[in-house]
């Protein structure tokens, strides 16, 4: 993949060609996303709360399937700069969110069919420390759509947090992308659930 002129140049791989190392260079070994392994977005609060580190990052080794690039499945994308793993975005059918599913974001004010898993979703972003702020996660989101269709998606949603100018904001609700980071990969907004939410999507 080449980045855009103000942009440097990033490739993009489904995580299953990369190694389980190369990934968790990713998310680090501190700070949210090393205790998240991306996995509270999949399992709910409920099950996420009560389950140690170790277990959330072996069942993203599982669902990713790391290693094996022949593999034909995997639950998201990883970006490099330079040779050097800098990013994470989980995408899937919407239906493996089990946190979505839950959530009022994805469904308030449109006629959504929750089992529906033709519909896929862009549902969190890592980008490794040191690599900030250079077009990791735009990178990313633009994979992800190209990444969806070609496994037969109908379309590909994400729940970007609206910030304010000025407004602090944590890790854990910057994982799920800004809106400029959709909208620069072709990301339409379809509704606004709330006033910090939007809900972005491409049709195919």
């Amino acid at each position: 993949m080449t980045g855009q002129a103000d942009e440097p140049v990033i490739t993009v791989v489904p995580a299953n060609e990369v190694t389980w190392e190369q990934l968790q260079t990713v998310f680090g070994k501190r700070g949210g996303a090393a205790q998240c392994q991306c996995q509270r977005i999949k399992l709910g609060d409920g099950r996420w709360w009560h389950m140690s580190v170790e277990a959330r990052a072996q069942l993203l080794r599982e669902e990713t399937d790391c290693g094996h690039p022949e593999s034909d499945r995997t639950s998201g994308l990883v970006a490099f700069l330079d040779g050097e793993p800098v990013g994470w975005c989980a995408v899937e059918p919407r239906t493996a969110y089990r946190r979505l599913l839950n959530s009022r974001v994805p469904w308030a004010g449109r006629y959504e069919d929750r089992a529906d898993d033709s519909v896929w979703t862009v549902a969190c972003f890592v980008t490794r420390a040191g690599y900030r702020r250079r077009g990791v996660s735009r990178a990313l989101a633009r994979a992800a759509v190209d990444f969806a269709r070609e496994r037969g998606a109908q379309a590909v949603e994400g729940y970007p947090i609206i910030v304010q100018p000025g407004q602090e904001v944590a890790w854990g609700e910057l994982n799920v992308g800004s809106r400029s980071t959709f909208e620069a990969a072709g990301f339409t907004e379809v509704s606004r659930p709330s006033h910090r939410r939007a809900v972005m999507r491409v049709d195919f």
